[in-house]
């Protein structure tokens, strides 16, 4: 089966282990390209951006612990 290329918030939340409310936050917020659809401006997440947001999550983590910064 060949991926698809948007995914719904919901699936965002569960493939970062999050809830469906922090998935649409990280839309809001610009930290998570998202793009609306359809008339009831349902949120849909181009997964190629979904993997870049987690790229540059292990990025941010990688600078944190050789910057001893991390808690």
């Amino acid at each position: 089966m060949a991926q698809q290329r948007f995914l719904t918030l919901a699936d965002v939340a569960e493939i970062l282990n999050i809830s469906a409310t922090q998935a649409r936050a990280l839309v809001r917020s610009g930290e998570l390209p998202a793009i609306q659809v359809g008339g009831r401006g349902q949120w849909r997440v181009e997964t190629a951006k979904l993997e870049e947001y987690i790229a540059r999550g292990y990025e941010r983590t990688a600078e944190a612990v050789r910057s001893g910064s991390l808690d």
